[in-house]
């Protein structure tokens, strides 16, 4: 199948920092690092073009931070810097596997990866290569779903994936409701409505205002990210 035929040609993946390590632990897994980077590649090989934000909450979550007594601002530019970790992290994964890559970050660190600058992440994209994008948007008190939400706008992408630790959006919480059920389609209002907790509330504003279809899925699912790159049925699509 060629990405032509594909619903997306370019989409944003939004990659938290709970993908890199297994639940309950810190740190980063190779193994869950390599089987990030085998998707990615099977993605890539249809000829869609992946730009991924990575999230930092398994080197440093904000709740740690406030338990140490670090100040919010301070903790913000530290999970900037564990984003960095973890992309790095990935894009070696991924050029393991022959996929080229560049990671580009928000904030400046360019000894080990550019400067984002859009039109420039964007003709990566056009070469063919993973663009992986660190560091949020460079400032504090901006989530990383905001960062997720604003460059998939900013690169003109079809779609922003948001890979979770749950198979979709549920009518209630799942994990405290046992009749809890699955919504495989929703609207951007029907969110609103429905109090559903989807993503921070800047992000999913952005994503609505800016008419961006957004997909939650299950990370851990076999082949979830192939499946949702490519535009099939999994976890809940929402758009206007």
């Amino acid at each position: 199948m060629t990405a032509n035929q594909l619903p997306y040609q370019r989409i944003l993946l939004k990659i938290s920092g709970e993908g890199f390590a297994r639940d309950g632990e810190t740190g980063l897994d190779t193994e869950l690092v390599k089987m990030l980077a085998e998707q990615l590649r099977s993605l890539t090989a249809d000829g869609v073009q992946v730009a991924c934000v990575i999230g930092g909450g398994n080197i440093l979550r904000g709740t740690q931070s406030q338990s140490l007594g670090i100040g919010r601002a301070t903790a913000d530019y530290m999970g900037m810097l564990a984003t960095v970790i973890n992309g790095l992290a990935l894009s070696d994964a991924l050029e393991s596997n022959g996929v080229p890559t560049r990671v580009m970050s928000a904030i400046d660190v360019r000894t080990v990866c550019e400067p984002f600058i859009r039109r420039r992440a964007i003709r990566h994209l056009e070469k063919g290569r993973v663009v992986v994008l660190v560091g949020g948007l460079g400032s504090p008190y901006f989530t990383t779903d905001t960062a997720a939400a604003q460059r998939a706008i900013e690169l003109d992408c079809n779609a922003l994936l948001k890979a979770t630790k749950v198979d979709g959006v549920y009518d209630k919480d799942p994990h405290v409701h046992s009749d809890a059920v699955l919504l495989p389609e929703l609207t951007f209002n029907e969110v609103i409505n429905k109090q559903l907790r989807v993503m921070d509330q800047t992000a999913f504003t952005l994503c609505r205002e800016h008419d961006m279809p957004l997909l939650v899925f299950d990370m851990n699912a076999k082949d979830g990210l192939a499946q949702a790159g490519r535009g099939l049925n999994i976890g809940t699509i929402i758009r206007n």
